[in-house]
């Protein structure tokens, strides 16, 4: 029996639910996990369904869903549940959130299928190899900018990538860029911003005697770490932590974050709703 995940998004009115579940009925559909939010603010409708089917074809189904959603307005996909999202990962020189994904997706943790690695440092081939996924050094300068994420783009097109992860990734996209991977780019930060831009944050952190370090995972957008917030975390800090603590403590706290966006993005629980997101947990 197929398994499918069917996310929407409309106006709210009566009767979304019963038409959804009643439509899954007549096709022989089994649901087996359901989640909804009427965001009353927006006058909007979120719904999450994973159900299995047999007996109609793929094709048929997404014709047939297609007639439904055009009555009520709907913006909708379907998803094959059991397919892994594939996914290519970007990285600099800090590898603690590129190590920590590529454990996760070894051990059945993370529902991806990483199908290439690229930085514009070398550092990580190694570590690359050991996982026996391509490795793609390509260097960024400003002269160079555009020739580099025209490669980038290659790469992430040819490998058929719905997910590109920023794990660490220090070079700021093009406008061009965001705007092709829009909907499809997670990044990861410390969460001092706007408190502690630029170089060394925990060491302005630091030398500011924090109480609180976190990290934010977030949409890519042309708006430097402003996208659409995915998953926030905190962890405490005291008059006893050294920078060196504050740095290791974070970095643990980013790659959480991160492996957290990642998991339910890769699983359809993540849908947009204008400048934020609704994420059926």
């Amino acid at each position: 029996m197929s398994a499918y995940i069917l996310t929407l998004s409309c106006p709210d009115r009566r009767g979304i639910v019963h038409a959804v579940s009643g439509f899954l009925m007549e096709r022989g559909g089994n649901i087996e996990e359901a989640a909804q939010y009427n965001d009353h603010g927006t006058g909007l409708f979120f719904m999450r369904v994973r159900f299995a089917c047999e007996g109609v074809p793929e094709a048929e189904l997404r014709s047939q869903l297609a007639s439904l959603a055009d009555g009520f307005g709907m913006a909708w996909k379907l998803h094959a549940a059991q397919q892994p999202m594939k996914t290519v990962l970007l990285v600099s020189k800090e590898g603690h959130c590129l190590n920590d994904l590529l454990f996760r997706w070894k051990s059945g943790l993370l529902p991806v299928d990483i199908r290439a690695i690229i930085s514009n440092h070398r550092d990580f081939y190694q570590l690359a190899a050991s996982y026996n996924v391509p490795f793609h050094h390509i260097p960024v300068t400003a002269a160079t900018k555009a020739q580099a994420e025209a490669k980038q783009l290659e790469i992430i097109e040819a490998e058929g990538a719905d997910l590109v992860v920023l794990a660490r990734y220090m070079q700021i996209l093009s406008n061009e860029m965001c705007g092709k991977l829009a909907g499809r780019a997670i990044n990861i930060h410390h969460s001092f911003l706007p408190s502690f831009k630029g170089a060394k944050p925990y060491y302005q952190a630091h030398d500011r005697g924090v109480k609180l370090i976190g990290a934010t995972a977030h949409y890519v957008t042309a708006d430097l770490d402003e996208g659409p917030i995915i998953e926030q975390d905190v962890a405490r800090a005291d008059h006893t932590d050294t920078v060196e603590d504050l740095t290791a403590r974070g970095r643990d706290t980013e790659s959480l974050v991160l492996a957290r966006a990642v998991k339910w993005h890769s699983e359809h629980r993540v849908l947009l709703n204008g400048h934020r997101t609704v994420i059926f947990r």
